[in-house]
């Protein structure tokens, strides 16, 4: 075959499975519970062994190096594990390897991310959007259901089927080490909202979705990463606020809910007994007084909320009687496979139960097309997953969260003329922020506050910022992840406060919003800018605001202090 029609074959191909890839082709919950040949034919097929395997998900990654990618082969070419979670790594690498160990499984794996903000939480060379925290701003949720079809076109290029996600936990605490900004904010009604709208979308993309940390994480003290926390509160408090938007979301269909590591006496007595064990919560709760009839998913088995009281697999043979469908990441396959089919010949697992869950499994399989696998393509995937509209909708998303908590006749009153200090504190580094502000005010100096400043140092700076007509200044937090207090100095914060106090400062916080309330007299700046999150659209956001060329209209997702409510924002008429 000649060259040039060896070519047109290939991009004939790429076109097809383009055209598959970004189709609209919706997964709805109830394809789960639907009887079909392919199921039942795999079923039949499969040994006691791999009927057990297929509930097992295990941890992949692309950043470890050939070692840890071989092993994973290993796992799946021996194990015949039912799917793979991918973490840290990049999109060229996961694409190669998702071919690899597709290659090596006798079923089709299904494959998982926690992709809260799309593919950049857990790949470089990816968008990562805004956080579920800056959504919440969000008044117009059409735009996060159109997010969330753009996630499930990421997920389905690079050959993913199921987002760990969205994350409806109601944060009602504000020093929860764990959920934050991960979390829609503090008002049930508007999580379950965002949530949905979230989820839809990915849905109606053709990707399966998992709400999570079902009963509800929001409001705990401890990490279960590290430890199990204990949710000590009523049956009639849980029930209407914690469990309201995993309530909503299997009324709206979700096709997937995540169980979280928590101690919950309300709910089940049981001494130490994490809810992903309990049956009472899982089976009696989620399952038949809320009718969910979707994946249950265990959230991660190897973490201490569930192994440090349940070790050497006790935990996954709980977490199947209990009634999850899918075990993530336990410990060792190779044990929990053995430790599972033990219990079921003792009848410590019900046969019938357990049957049901496999097909459940394999059914969701078949409702995301892997019963007609194709490999990923590894040509032209950066462009792919780096499309001119998935950055324009980023941007939109974060136009649209911003939010103005007081000033706005202060920043119609801001002079583009007149001498300006441009101020990043947190950051020795020339922002988006200061670059989109000088183009607006000609007449200005860009000035820095390093979070780690000296008194000194920062008394200086201070005496220079009187001199100017006004300071616009931004409060970054430089951090992966923006939690709930700024790392900075003493010193650091007392300039803050020092330069709020100036009669003629606008600030913009880029920052987690729980942080403007470890800065005494944050709120006697003359205007007050919320941006939730130190990224380059939230800056620019910023910017269109105080040059007065977007009107605001996010407004504050959770309650900070007395002074600023859930629901604030100054939005434009």
């Amino acid at each position: 075959m000649p060259n040039f029609t060896k070519k047109l074959c290939f991009i004939s191909l790429l076109l097809s499975f383009s055209a598959a890839v970004f189709a609209q082709t919706s997964v709805s919950v109830d394809q789960l519970t639907q009887q079909n040949h392919w199921v039942d034919s795999v079923f039949r097929k499969l040994n006691r062994h791999d009927r057990v395997a297929q509930l097992l998900m295990v941890r992949a990654h692309t950043n470890l190096g050939k070692a840890y990618e071989d092993s994973v082969a290993k796992v799946v070419q021996k194990e015949h594990v039912g799917g793979l979670v991918f973490f840290q790594g990049g999109p060229g690498r996961q694409a190669a390897l998702t071919n690899r160990y597709q290659k090596l499984s006798r079923v089709p794996l299904l494959i998982a991310m926690d992709g809260e903000w799309g593919l950049g939480m857990r790949l470089d060379s990816t968008i990562s959007y805004p956080y579920q925290m800056t959504l919440g701003a969000i008044r117009d949720n059409g735009l996060i259901y159109k997010m969330g079809q753009f996630v499930a076109r990421d997920f389905k290029r690079l050959g993913m089927q199921m987002n760990f996600a969205p994350d409806m936990d109601v944060n009602n605490n504000p020093n929860n080490p764990v959920i934050g900004f991960r979390s829609f904010g503090d008002n049930k009604i508007n999580v379950a909202q965002k949530g949905i709208a979230y989820l839809q979308g990915m849905q109606s993309g053709g990707i399966l979705t998992t709400a999570k940390h079902f009963p509800g994480h929001g409001d705990t003290d401890v990490d279960s990463h590290m430890d199990l926390p204990l949710l000590p509160f009523s049956r009639e408090r849980l029930d209407s606020l914690e469990m309201y938007p995993f309530k909503e979301a299997a009324k709206a269909g979700i096709t997937g809910i995540m169980v979280a590591h928590m101690n919950i006496p309300a709910l089940d007595t049981t001494a130490h007994l994490p809810s992903t064990l309990s049956r009472p919560i899982i089976t009696g709760i989620l399952k038949e007084q809320l009718g969910f009839k979707g994946l249950v998913v265990s959230d991660a088995m190897e973490m201490k909320g569930v192994v440090k009281y349940f070790p050497n697999s006790e935990a996954d043979v709980l977490a199947l009687n209990a009634g999850n469908d899918i075990l993530e990441l336990t410990q060792n396959s190779v044990r929990a496979v053995a430790a599972i089919r033990k219990a079921i010949r003792k009848g410590t697992i019900d046969k019938k139960e357990f049957f049901i869950k496999v097909k459940k499994v394999l059914a969701a399989k078949y409702a995301v097309g892997l019963n007609h696998f194709q490999e990923v393509p590894e040509a032209n995937l950066y462009t792919d997953l780096n499309s001119e509209p998935a950055k324009n909708l980023n941007q939109q998303l974060t136009d649209a969260a911003v939010t103005l908590l007081k000033g706005d006749t202060a920043i119609s009153r801001l002079n583009f003329i007149r001498k300006t200090a441009l101020l990043a504190i947190g950051t020795t580094q020339i922002t988006p922020y200061q670059i989109g502000l000088q183009r607006w005010f000609a007449n200005n100096n860009v000035f820095f506050a390093s979070k780690t400043a000296s008194a000194e140092e920062l008394n200086q700076l201070l005496a220079q910022l009187k001199t100017y007509d006004q300071v616009i200044a931004g409060v970054f937090d430089t951090r992966t992840r923006p939690y709930n207090k700024l790392d900075y100095n003493n010193n650091v914060k007392a300039f803050v406060t020092n330069v709020a106090a100036l009669n003629n400062s606008v600030i913009s916080v880029f920052a987690n919003p729980y942080t403007i309330a470890t800065i005494n007299g944050l709120n006697n700046s003359r205007a007050l800018i919320v941006g939730y999150q130190n990224s380059p659209e939230m800056q620019q956001s910023a910017v269109k605001v105080i040059s007065r060329q977007l009107k605001p209209t996010g407004t504050l997702p959770v309650n900070i202090n007395a002074s600023f409510i859930y629901g604030m924002g100054i939005v434009a008429r």
